[in-house]
């Protein structure tokens, strides 16, 4: 049984890649950590990543057990970075407990990824609604249907709620349920990593310098 105290370890071996793509450079690295991270999503855009805009979301329950799932980033704003979900799901209710969270973004193909620290605060109604409104249909009946977090019973369960969710707005615009919308998470620190052969990496960590800019360090791999 793996995880036994006689069990043997498992070893990947032959695996390893050395990393050599691109260089991370304070002087090429733009000094605004948001356009940084425009520019690397811009990278991933064109090479064809798939789900370039993934980013993994860490939070912590009431007990202090770190949580982490994967959620897509939809908008860019001046202050952060917003995901939409329902509010009733784990991770709302953890982000409302305890706001202070992380996000991390990665394109493998690349060679790189981004780490970021914050503080997650609810989306206005407003913003929402638009945003809402601009998703597919199939996607909009899925936000009323799915408890999202909650044990059902059955996958039957789940198609019953889509298809009374149907019937319910047949023939008329789907609104936003009042439990999903939008959660920005306003950063406090960003750091960039660019894959660099023999594990001597690129790592460069922005955090505010207390006039409304970035400051920038290097840090060891």
């Amino acid at each position: 049984m793996v995880g036994s105290e006689d069990a043997a370890p498992l070893v990947w071996e032959g695996t390893r890649l050395s990393y050599g793509l691109a260089v991370l450079t304070e002087e090429a690295a733009d000094p605004d950590p948001f356009q940084q991270l425009r520019r690397w999503i811009d990278d991933a855009l064109a090479a064809s990543v798939p789900e370039p805009t993934a980013m993994v979301l860490s939070t912590v329950d009431p007990s202090g057990q770190p949580r982490s799932r994967s959620v897509l980033l939809r908008q860019v704003t001046p202050d952060g970075f917003v995901f939409f979900t329902n509010l009733r799901s784990d991770k709302a209710r953890e982000l409302e407990a305890e706001p202070r969270c992380a996000l991390q973004l990665g394109w493998l193909s690349l060679q790189r990824q981004v780490r970021i620290e914050g503080s997650a605060r609810p989306l206005d109604a407003a913003a929402s609604d638009a945003y809402f409104a601009t998703r597919p249909r199939g996607s909009q009946i899925g936000a009323w249907a799915s408890p999202q977090s909650q044990v059902i019973t059955s996958r039957d369960q789940l198609t019953d709620a889509v298809t009374e969710a149907e019937t319910r707005f047949a023939g008329e615009d789907v609104t936003r349920p009042e439990f999903w919308g939008g959660i920005e998470v306003v950063p406090t620190r960003f750091e960039f990593w660019q894959g660099r052969p023999s594990r001597l990496h690129d790592r460069l960590r922005y955090t505010p310098d207390g006039d409304g800019g970035w400051s920038i360090a290097r840090l060891a791999p």
